[in-house]
């Protein structure tokens, strides 16, 4: 699929050989494509954050071990490319979901049949993340129906997820029904995803939006200029305990001091039954020079320590509700979490 196809996903573009990547360290300056060819490039592409996003970090883990085993296809050689993946980055459960998954196809049948196993396991992952993301824009609408100030925090869009997205998905959506929603964009330091990715996915769709540094986002939600809180997620504990994007837990904060639905979006493939609460969540800690630098200049001393969690962990009980393709947990407990794994569970089977 060419990246410029109708309804393509912008992240990234499988041909059934090779998986090429939209550059999102590059955005919103330059639209620059690169192509992967195994693991081990898919994992650098990974960690350098070329791709991110917990469902697009797990498509993308899941093609550049199908190419891997199209070179290499004997037992110790597939499980190998499957660590060098997994070990990629560490929070997004999505990442080793999707190895796994791949790595289990290819080993259950002979080494001459695996390529074409990891391929189709691959393919029908990327599928479902494409149609989980369209399940939980209708969803997410109808829950935030009559909401026309949607705040959201990093990006995730279709730079993120599959299809168009999880939380912007629904923001998104709601647009599309609502020719008076505004999306506000905190712009997510360091990294700046909401500036850099968020407002160029919106800008694209046309949809009114404005951008707001982080700490603006708790001021506005008090003062009653915010009408709901979406954002996604890159891990949710069996408890409903979710990681995602650090800053989260602060405008979850807010958002129930003012009394606004904080609402977080994803596919169950986010979903880690094997945690019982966020205390278990492996947060990932980035290099300092990502807190000293935006926008490559240096903004205090080239030596000042940092600190630099990409994640923090919003209790269970700071959430709304947790939209999924699956459905609603509302509010979501380790009842309702374990319930849309077992509806998953019956509708995969």
């Amino acid at each position: 699929m060419a990246p410029d196809a109708p309804n393509a996903t912008p992240a990234l573009t499988w041909d059934g050989r090779r998986l090429r990547l939209l550059d999102q360290t590059l955005l919103p300056g330059e639209e620059a494509w690169i192509a992967l060819e195994g693991a081990a490039d898919t994992a650098a592409a990974i960690a350098r954050l070329a791709v991110r996003g917990a469902p697009n970090i797990g498509i993308a883990a899941a093609y550049g071990l199908t190419m891997a085993i199209e070179r290499a296809p004997g037992d110790e050689d597939v499980r190998a490319a499957a660590r060098v993946l997994r070990d990629a980055r560490p929070t997004a459960v999505n990442l080793a979901w999707a190895v796994d998954r791949v790595q289990a196809a290819a080993l259950a049948v002979a080494p001459e049949q695996r390529a074409a196993a990891a391929r189709a396991e691959a393919e029908a992952i990327h599928a479902g993340e494409d149609a989980a993301s369209l399940a939980i824009a209708l969803a997410g609408a109808d829950l935030l129906s009559g909401s026309r100030r949607i705040l959201t925090h990093c990006n995730t869009g279709a730079l993120a997820c599959g299809g168009t997205g999880s939380a912007l998905a629904v923001a998104l959506e709601l647009a599309g029904r609502d020719d008076g929603v505004t999306v506000l964009a905190c712009e997510t330091r360091p990294l700046l995803q909401g500036a850099r990715l968020t407002i160029w996915e919106l800008r694209r769709a046309g949809v009114p939006h404005e951008l707001l540094v982080d700490g603006a986002a708790a001021g506005l939600m008090r003062r009653g200029e915010v009408d709901a809180v979406i954002v996604g997620c890159d891990r949710v504990a069996a408890n409903g305990d979710t990681a995602n994007k650090v800053g989260t837990y602060a405008h979850a904060l807010a958002a129930r001091a003012a009394r606004i639905p904080f609402i977080v979006a994803g596919p169950t493939s986010t979903i880690d039954a094997s945690i019982a609460s966020g205390d278990e969540i492996v947060i990932e800690e980035r290099a300092a020079d990502e807190v000293r630098h935006a926008g490559g200049a240096l903004l205090t001393g080239a030596d000042t320590p940092c600190r630099n969690p990409a994640f923090d962990v919003t209790p269970a009980e700071l959430v709304t509700a947790l939209v999924t393709e699956r459905g609603i947990a509302s509010p979501p407990t380790t009842q309702s979490v374990m319930a849309l794994l077992q509806r998953a569970g019956a509708d995969d089977g």
